[in-house]
């Protein structure tokens, strides 16, 4: 027998002999939701989902999960309208992330061959400014060492300059005193 289902539905709650029931208030009186003599909500659900369980279990798989899947399969690169087998898109693919891959290790090596060498450029840049400071230490050395064996040799020379004069001297002084002891 085909009955009209009466459903009804609150959130509001009061306490009836001492248990809360859910219930909605009316002019005429109140219906209590999860009495089964006033609604047919608890029956129906039952009734809905013993039924109809295996159709919404075979319509979650065979379209929700097959919709999802191929969306995925999509985002990923892989689709149905190619004529390829999903072996030969997979293949096709990893040959592309390998070329990929090669691409960025390439840019990578001449990048760092690129740092090689600009470092070497700065390493022999300080060299050359150390070899020409080294050189003109190198030059002011050898000047000063040059003025100085000048300076030496002079004052060897003075030296001997004066040693003669001092004997020069001892010898006018000798004579001088042997002239006095003859007179």
């Amino acid at each position: 027998k085909l009955v009209p289902f009466a459903v009804v539905g609150s959130g509001e709650e009061i306490k009836i002999n001492g248990k809360a029931a859910r219930v909605r208030q009316y002019p005429w009186g109140a219906v209590h939701v999860d009495n089964e003599t006033h609604c047919d909500f608890v029956w129906l659900r039952e009734t809905l989902l013993r039924v109809n369980m295996e159709d919404l279990r075979e319509r979650t798989h065979t379209v929700h999960y097959e919709t999802y899947r191929r969306q995925r399969l999509i985002e990923m690169g892989f689709r149905d309208d190619e004529k390829m087998s999903l072996q030969e898109t997979y293949e096709k693919r990893r040959e592309l992330q390998r070329k990929e891959l090669q691409q960025k290790e390439e840019e990578m090596r001449q990048l760092f061959v690129q740092r090689v060498k600009d470092k070497e450029q700065v390493l022999k840049e300080a060299e050359r400014e150390l070899q020409s400071k080294f050189e003109a230490l190198k030059r002011t050395h050898a000047e000063e060492k040059k003025k100085l064996e000048e300076k030496k040799h002079m004052l060897e020379e003075e030296m001997n300059a004066f040693e003669r004069r001092k004997q020069l001297a001892e010898q006018a002084k000798q004579g001088n005193f042997t002239m006095k002891k003859k007179k």
